[in-house]
Order: structure tokens, then sequence, then C-alpha cells
């Protein structure tokens, strides 16, 4: 009696999570779930003229995507440039977020705070900023111009894949912070204390402790930073120029000026299947590194 009584309550408790559960789960559905399946389906499909679309299954499209090099090229382009501006962003947001946690012994709500305050902003006006910043007569060639280092502009500062990374890389910084600080936050920091006991120099201690303690927080900013910013095409379409177009900007003109919604979602469909492989292959050597180090 008082197992089926147990069996019951816990029935009841599952229909209550499942019940709260629901209207979350109704719209991942209805708005993710949903658009990606009809893309996924439209990829099937064939561009007939700008108001017709052949409806019967084939794989063309995706034969299109890897026969033309063009596509292949800025999906290439388009992981390198994310790999990047994940590298850059860890570089240098994991100091901050390292000296916040261990060094930072009040107020430290306060730092995160002004460490995300400048992105409070627009993210276009942050986009421009960093054109007047990079640009031809911009802070950076003007500042060095004036002291003499050198004669003329640096091209590659601006209208680049450099230019690209940096914007990007500022971008998402604080969105690397959070996941970063809270991992290093929750260390306990008697076995840091047990380290030192046991003869490690500090570098020792982070690199045998500090840093494999953290590396679920290293993991959530590199997925935070990585995903989002392949797909990226307002940051490309204004300070990339020719040289730093990715295949984001491929498939909205395709989706746009170029009316070829078929061979636009077997493009994303790719890039989709392309970003998912990247981070579970991260997330795989990520732990298998972590276990290693432990």
């Amino acid at each position: 009696m008082i197992i089926s009584l147990k069996k019951i309550y816990a029935k009841n408790e599952n229909i209550k999570a499942y019940l709260l559960l629901f209207p979350a789960l109704m719209l991942v559905i209805l708005a993710m779930a949903s658009p990606m399946l009809l893309t996924f389906l439209t990829s099937f499909h064939t561009q007939v003229s700008m108001m017709e679309i052949d409806t019967t299954l084939t794989i063309d499209r995706y034969k299109d995507f890897f026969n033309k090099p063009v596509y292949t090229t800025l999906l290439g382009r388009s992981l390198k440039i994310s790999f990047f501006v994940t590298l850059v962003t860890l570089i240098t947001t994991y100091p901050l977020a390292y000296y916040i946690a261990f060094y930072v012994k009040k107020n430290k709500m306060l730092w995160i705070v002004l460490m995300t305050l400048p992105f409070w902003t627009s993210y276009l006006l942050r986009v421009f900023s960093w054109k007047v910043i990079l640009g031809h007569k911009g802070v950076v060639n003007s500042a060095l111009m004036a002291v003499g280092m050198i004669e003329e502009p640096l091209g590659f500062l601006i209208y680049s894949q450099t230019a690209v990374v940096l914007t990007l890389a500022h971008a998402w910084a604080a969105f690397a912070i959070l996941p970063l600080y809270v991992s290093l936050d929750k260390i306990d920091k008697s076995l840091l204390e047990a380290s030192y006991d046991l003869g490690n120099s500090k570098f020792q201690t982070f690199w045998r402790v500090t840093f494999p303690l953290s590396l679920p927080g290293v993991i959530g900013a590199i997925l935070i930073i990585f995903i989002p910013t392949v797909g990226d095409y307002v940051t490309p379409q204004l300070v990339g120029g020719t040289d730093g177009r990715m295949l984001s900007n491929m498939i909205q003109a395709l989706f746009g000026r170029a009316n070829n919604f078929p061979l636009g979602a077997a493009s994303a469909v790719i890039m989709l299947l392309s970003v998912s492989s990247v981070a579970l292959i991260v997330t795989y050597i990520t732990r298998k590194v972590s276990l290693r180090m432990s």
C-alpha cells in the first residue's frame, strides 16, 4: 500500500513537472523546431522561378553547394573566423574572470556589472565604433602615423578577416566572462592551499588544479561564442569587406536578392551540421583533456 502511494505521488510530481515545462516546450517547438524543420524540407526542393518552387524531393541543392568552390570556401572561412574569435575572446576574458574570482574580495557583482556595462549599448553602435577605430583614418592608423611608426594606413585593419575577428571578440566578451567567472568562483580554495602545501608553484597549481576545474566554464564559453559567431552576418557585412564575408552573408543573399530559397536552406543546414559537429568534437576533446589532467 505504501509503495503504491509513493508511485502515485511520484507520478503526480512528474505530471506537475511536465505541466510546468509545457509552455517552454511549446515555445521551443514553435519558435525553433518548426522553422528548422521547414528549412530542412525546403533544402530538398527546387526554385523554378521567382514565385514558384518545385516541391519534388531532390538532393541537387546539396550537390550545388559542394560543387561550387565559393560555398565551401565561405564555410571554411566562417569556421576559421569563429575559431579565432573564440580563441581571442578566451585569452582576453579568462584572466579577467580569474582576477575577479580569486583576487576581488568585495563587491564582486559590481565588477561583473562594470565588465558588462559597455555591452548594454546597441550592437550596431559597437560595430560602427570599431569601424571608427580600425578605419583608414581611424584611431589606430592616425595614432601610428602621428608617432611615425607607419607612413600610410594599415590596410588589413578594416574590411578584412582581422576586423571581423576583433569586432566579434569584443561583442561576445561579456558572454564569455560570466560562465568563466562562475566556474572559477566555485573552486574550493582549500584545494589550492593543498597544492601549495605539496610543493607546487603557482603555475603548477593553476595548470593542475585551477584550469581543469574551470573547464566546464571554458566549454560553456566556447559554445556560447563559437556557435552564434559562425552565423553572424551583420559584422562581416559592415567591417569584413570582400575578404571578410562569411557563409551567413551568402545565405542572406540567397534568401534575398538571389531568391533561391532551396539553396539557401541547404547552405543553412550544412552550416548547422558543421557547427554541431565541431561543438561535439570540442566538447569531447575538452572532457578527455580534463580527465587526463585530473
